[in-house]
């Protein structure tokens, strides 16, 4: 980037909540830029100007979670229960049908980053430690190198001195943001391994230095950002990633499946 366009990009991401609420003028003076620096900033990234550079701000805008206990006395006073079953549907319709708009492009390099990888390491805690684990889980099906990062008991640094620069971390995370998120994107920086990031926005925190980023969206009209599209994108890359590694990742479905039957895993049905 030229140095205008440097100041004009510097500004946007420390000031994001700026853009969807002020003019382009006031931005642009607030930056100390010309206007027209900032239309041709929009136009470098593959925008078509100024317009639909904005849009993706204003979209970040609407994500931002709203405070929890807040959202759940709105829900508690709210009159109508089956009305708000509707609008929780529709919102989780409308979170899954992102999937593909935003991921068509990057999916298939996350599938060619993790099965690359020597190893795969799979982190994401608090609300996000479930599509992590569902990750882990189906992966671990047909391929052995994937290892979950929990930080029980404040291990976490202790897990990962056992990554490589070969391996790839996925980290997973939605707004507001883990810190132990960060911790681990520091430490992939550190060793020289790749991350990809699963999370809500292209200037999520720990997908900022990512080598590949899937996009996912939280909305919802109940009290906590939703996890249904990331525990879809989960399931959707886990498809990707078999269908890549062909029969022999078949081989190791049928060889856990037998293990699962006779070590007595599942109830058996008469």
């Amino acid at each position: 980037m030229t140095n205008q366009f440097q100041v004009g990009a510097k500004y946007l991401l420390d000031f994001p909540a700026e853009v969807p609420i002020a003019s382009m003028r006031k931005i642009a003076r607030q930056a100390k830029v010309q206007p027209a620096t900032l239309v041709r900033l929009a136009q470098s990234l593959g925008f078509d100007g100024w317009a639909s550079m904005k849009e993706v701000f204003v979209q970040s805008f609407r994500q931002t979670p709203k405070i929890y206990s807040n959202q759940a006395k709105k829900m508690v006073r709210s009159k109508s229960r089956s009305d708000m079953v509707g609008k929780t549907v529709a919102a989780q319709a409308a979170n899954l049908s992102l999937i593909e708009d935003r991921n068509a492009q990057w999916l298939p390099q996350a599938v060619d980053i993790l099965s690359s990888a020597s190893c795969v390491y799979v982190a994401g805690f608090r609300s996000c430690f479930s599509p992590a684990f569902t990750l882990h889980y189906l992966y671990r099906l047909f391929r052995s190198s994937v290892v979950l990062l929990r930080g029980d008991a404040g291990t976490l640094e202790l897990e990962l001195r056992a990554v490589k620069a070969d391996d790839v971390i996925v980290v997973m995370s939605f707004m507001p943001y883990s810190h132990e998120t960060r911790r681990v994107t520091e430490a992939a920086r550190k060793i020289g391994c790749k991350v990809l990031a699963i999370t809500d926005s292209v200037v999520a925190p720990i997908a900022q230095n990512a080598d590949c980023t899937l996009i996912i969206s939280t909305d919802t009209p109940s009290f906590f950002p939703s996890v249904t599209s990331i525990v879809a994108l989960v399931e959707l890359l886990v498809e990707q990633l078999l269908v890549k590694e062909g029969m022999q990742a078949v081989s190791g479905i049928e060889f856990a499946e037998a293990q699962l039957h006779q070590s007595g895993a599942y109830i058996p049905l008469k």
